[in-house]
């Protein structure tokens, strides 16, 4: 179910440039300013959110701003509520059934992974992560087998090549992994 709204993030490798970029979009356009996170190594990710073509230009302000600073930015249009639902935050499940893991270099790729892959198949994503120890992130998600090896696969072909670590799909996870991935 998409959530009819827009969400734009810009990740920064400078916290100050980064507050720079943030203010700049906020005066720019009538957008919500949702987070800032400082990261590892220094960086700022900032995600807004509004209509479509205010989170555009919000994005084009903090872009011109932070110029070189940008590591990674993007918009997600009708973003899928699931990434609104697990962002930063466990969605605890009963049972699992195979779990499927796409790691990203930068923080931000994996909101845009976790996107992309509950668009494209009948999962249910457990987590977002924008914040994992040196500056990464990770989206773990849940269903049929099939569908959760058609939803990493759609994951990964969303952030550009440079920004996977890996993606594995564990086809029958044991029922232990539940306590690490599913609660």
């Amino acid at each position: 179910m998409q959530a009819n709204i827009a969400i734009g993030l810009i990740e920064t490798s400078s916290i100050a440039r980064g507050y720079e970029a943030a203010d700049a979009m906020c005066k720019m356009a009538s957008v919500t300013l949702v987070k800032t996170t400082i990261i590892a190594r220094g960086k700022l990710t900032i995600l807004i959110s509004g209509p479509v073509g205010e989170v555009e230009s919000a994005l084009r302000a903090g872009n011109d701003i932070a110029k070189d600073a940008v590591v990674h930015q993007f918009i997600i249009r009708n973003v899928h509520q699931q990434v609104l639902d697990t962002l930063e935050k466990r969605k605890p499940v009963e049972q699992l059934e195979a779990v499927g893991i796409i790691e990203t270099k930068e923080a931000i790729a994996a909101i845009q992974a976790a996107d992309a892959a509950a668009k494209a198949a009948s999962v249910r994503l457990l987590e977002t992560k924008a914040v994992v120890g040196g500056g990464k992130g990770m989206v773990t998600m849940t269903g049929e087998v099939g569908a959760v090896r058609s939803a990493v696969a759609a994951g990964i072909a969303a952030v550009p090549k440079a920004m996977l670590v890996t993606q594995v799909v564990i086809p029958q996870a044991d029922k232990q992994m539940l306590a690490a991935v599913g609660k």
